[in-house]
């Protein structure tokens, strides 16, 4: 056998070369994989907020400390207030900078520079809303010499050094947006964002005025919308083409579900007087009711000076805290739910569509172009025009023509703007009369001021500027522009707005519920049920031994005495006879529900189906799709199901897709046996596994979690959550066919301040206080929020110093 020794001598080469090469080739891609993984350590560790050591600022004196507790909170210890706010603002930056950018771009429409095409049209509607001009013109009659200006100027210049100094958020990197820096504009920007999201009329009206003018005045005596008569009710009304107003509420609806920040929805406040308290102090209890989101709404900061303390919760960008507390007062805040916004019907001149007629003759529309910035495309001009009355919304609308032009004529927009100095004096205040000097100012967003401190005094003022209309006009329709007998005819004093000031009943408390009257008329607004009230007032009343744990007890209560009063009146008209074995057992459920929305009980998600059913049934026939849905929405129609479901003769109860006459029993009853095959299908026939948590999730979402790949990284959760609509622990959703309800608000803290122990009052926010993914801070309190709990509020020094970390700050040189 003859062996070709070449042969084997190449073979051999070939292998021990590919040998080489693959070892090579490993070799690289160890070092690639460990310069990955220590490049993303260090990029992960330069990331980190810092919460020790020393840092470098300009503009501030020796002495400015700040230590940072268990939760990541800073307590700011300065020599005067201007060092005080000069590093509140790099701090705030430093974990809430991409949060601070997003707030900042919302009112004056220019979120399309940063985030894309998709954000256009909500760019349109804020630029045409016109918070950039009220902005412009407060600024100019702000007082450059006070301490509000000087404060605020403060807290931008920490802010900016941050910016200069500070690393560069993950978001602004993955976003490719370029940090600039903030000014006073900024700030009063965002308290115009502020005021549009507590504002419900633009959500409400144009739904209401279509519903009255493709059904008629019968169809709105069972919806709640005014306070007064029903002939003023249906009275007033200007007749619009229904695409219209579909097209108005769908592009408002469509802004406000595509923000990235969330809005204010509601809130829960009670300040409880000495008398009914165990100790014999004042306790304040407030939980702000906002959309959730990654990070959460609140920035938690404690300052102290030798003229000054204030444990405070900051929105992003703003310099003074809207909620907060020391050792001598405490203030929180609810929703006024008051309305502050009307729309009008301007009437075109016949043949020249830049004139519109007054009561005095025909005016000109003032227009201003103003220019959206577009991410990767060419910017784009937008033409505002303005009535009189405001800005003409219709004009944003590419399918509406100028035939029906309509103004939208808001407070906030119309009247000066003392909001900075508003905040400032609350948040600075030595005592009660004090801090009704500050909430006088507000003018707009409606806010119900909480107000309780150490000298045993309680109150609530609500602020905002009312107004009063003639008798004839209903504010919750489109009104008539042309006339001008819709117009307001009287801005009242703030002495005649609704409030309290240490009542004989022991108690203040707001749950954005409808106000007693006031300058002798109940004041109309989009308040929200009584269930929440309702519940308050039962268990405030009996008690007169309130403490520190009850209150936190009663801040997570999840039990609707009005949810039992809606099932023990409908019970009476569902057809047992008519009822599978299966469906008899769910009616026996809730039959026996004690109103509670624990994540274990079984009754809330059928009570939850079955009124999603109603709804359907009882008024999609009508509306439609498209009007169902908007209505959904709305405030009104929490305020409209226990009206109408107690009205036997109820015009909505027909189905007029049938040749038959639908009564009260036959929907109820079809409603039933719809929620029951539904869950069948859902959740399986075994009704003990429909619990509450599997159906009712609370999941946080970072503005960037719309990139599937990167809600890993941004997102918290999702929890099984308790709580439900209208109960004191106030979680809100949205009523759908697919039967999960995926929380979409809820409390964005959940405070009570003691003044018998107030070192050791309580708190927690739903995630975090940093907005940094890096962070150990941004989501560490998302467990304890989930379950009810709480944590300290510290204020004792000593306290603070021992168990946190200090930062230094060293004057710059």
């Amino acid at each position: 056998m003859k062996i070709n020794t070449k042969g084997i001598i190449f073979t051999d080469y070939l292998y021990t070369s590919k040998f080489i090469m693959i070892k090579k080739i490993l070799k690289v891609l160890v070092f690639l994989v460990l310069l990955i993984l220590i490049s993303g350590f260090v990029y992960t560790r330069y990331q980190k907020p810092t919460y020790s050591g020393a840092i470098d600022l300009k503009n501030i004196s020796e002495g400015t400390e700040a230590y940072f507790d268990a939760y990541g909170i800073p307590h700011i210890y300065a020599n005067n207030n201007l060092d005080a706010m000069t590093a509140l603002g790099y701090l705030h930056a430093q974990d809430r900078l991409w949060q601070m950018e997003l707030m900042k771009r919302i009112a004056p429409g220019n979120l399309s520079e940063i985030l894309g095409e998709k954000l256009i049209q909500t760019d349109k509607f804020f630029k045409t809303l016109s918070v950039d001009e009220a902005t412009e013109v407060a600024i100019n009659k702000l007082d450059k010499t006070g301490n509000p200006y000087l404060e605020a100027m403060a807290y931008l210049d920490g802010v900016n050094q941050f910016i200069d100094e500070g690393p560069t958020p993950i978001e602004f990197t993955l976003a490719g947006v370029e940090k600039e820096h903030f000014t006073l504009t900024d700030i009063y920007n965002v308290f115009g964002y502020m005021a549009f999201s507590f504002a419900q009329a633009q959500k409400t009206d144009p739904v209401i005025t279509n519903i009255k003018q493709k059904l008629g005045d019968d169809y709105l005596l069972d919806l709640d919308v005014l306070p007064n008569s029903q002939t003023t009710l249906i009275k007033n009304s200007v007749e619009l083409p229904e695409t219209v107003l579909d097209d108005i509420a769908q592009n408002i609806q469509s802004v406000t579900e595509n923000l990235p920040i969330p809005l204010f929805i509601g809130s829960n406040s009670w300040v409880i007087s000495p008398n009914k308290t165990k100790s014999g102090r004042v306790i304040l209890a407030n939980d702000p009711h906002i959309a959730y989101a990654q990070p959460a709404v609140w920035y938690e900061a404690h300052i102290t000076t030798p003229n000054r303390e204030i444990y405070g919760y900051y929105l992003a960008g703003i310099p003074f805290p809207v909620l907060g507390h020391n050792r001598n007062y405490a203030y929180g805040i609810t929703m006024f739910e008051n309305d502050d916004i009307d729309f009008y019907k301007e009437e075109n001149h016949p043949t020249d569509s830049t004139l519109y007629k007054t009561a005095d003759g025909y005016k000109k529309y003032a227009n201003t172009t103003k220019t959206i910035q577009v991410k990767d495309q060419d910017p784009i001009d937008l033409v505002v025009k303005k009535s009189y009355h405001g800005p003409i919304m219709t004009d944003i609308q590419d399918e509406i023509t100028g035939d029906s032009p309509i103004a939208i004529q808001w407070v906030y927009t119309q009247l000066d703007n003392n909001l900075l100095d508003a905040i400032y004096k609350i948040s600075h205040a030595k005592n009660m009369s004090e801090a009704k000097a500050g909430a006088s100012l507000i003018h707009a967003p409606g806010l119900n001021i909480m107000y309780g401190d150490a000298k045993g005094n309680v109150a609530w003022w609500a602020t905002g500027k009312l107004y009063k209309h003639k008798p004839h006009v209903n504010p919750k329709f489109i009104l008539n522009g042309a006339s001008g007998e819709d117009d307001p005819i009287e801005y009242l004093d703030f002495k005649d707005n609704p409030m309290a000031e240490n009542p004989n009943w022991g108690y203040v408390y707001s749950a954005n519920n409808q106000p007693d009257s006031t300058a002798n008329m109940l004041y109309p607004g989009y308040y929200l049920p009584e269930n929440r009230a309702k519940r308050i007032v039962e268990l405030l009343d009996p008690k007169n031994d309130w403490d520190m744990e009850s209150t936190s007890n009663m801040m997570n209560d999840v039990t609707s005495p009005v949810h039992l009063n809606i099932i023990a009146h409908v019970s009476n008209y569902i057809s047992n006879s008519d009822l599978n074995e299966q469906e008899m057992a769910a009616l026996d459920v809730l039959k026996s529900w004690k109103g509670n929305s624990n994540t274990n009980e079984v009754a809330p998600t059928i009570y939850t189906k079955f009124i999603f059913r109603y709804l359907e049934n009882t008024y999609k026939d009508e509306l439609g799709e498209t009007l169902f849905n908007q209505l959904l929405k709305t405030h009104l129609l929490k305020r409209t199901i226990i009206k109408q479901l107690v009205n036997d003769s109820s015009i909505w109860w027909n189905n007029i897709a049938t040749n038959t006459t639908e009564t009260k029993s036959a929907i109820l009853t079809q409603s039933l046996k719809e929620t029951v095959a539904a869950l069948d299908a859902q959740l399986g026939t075994d009704m003990k596994a429909w619990t509450w948590g599997k159906v009712h999730t609370l999941e946080h979402n970072h503005a960037l979690s719309a990139v599937e790949a990167l809600k890993p990284l941004f997102n918290v959760g999702p929890f099984p959550a308790e709580g439900n609509k209208e109960v004191i622990n106030n979680i809100l959703f949205d009523y759908t066919d697919s039967g999960l309800y995926e929380a979409k608000g809820g409390p964005s803290t959940r405070r009570i301040i003691d003044f018998s122990d107030v070192e050791n009052s309580m708190s927690i926010l739903p995630t975090g206080q940093s907005g940094n993914p890096f962070s150990e801070h941004y989501s560490d309190q998302a467990d304890m929020y989930i379950n009810g709990e709480f944590r300290k509020m510290l204020l004792n020094k000593e306290e603070i110093i021992e168990q946190s970390r200090k930062i230094e700050f060293v004057p710059a040189k």
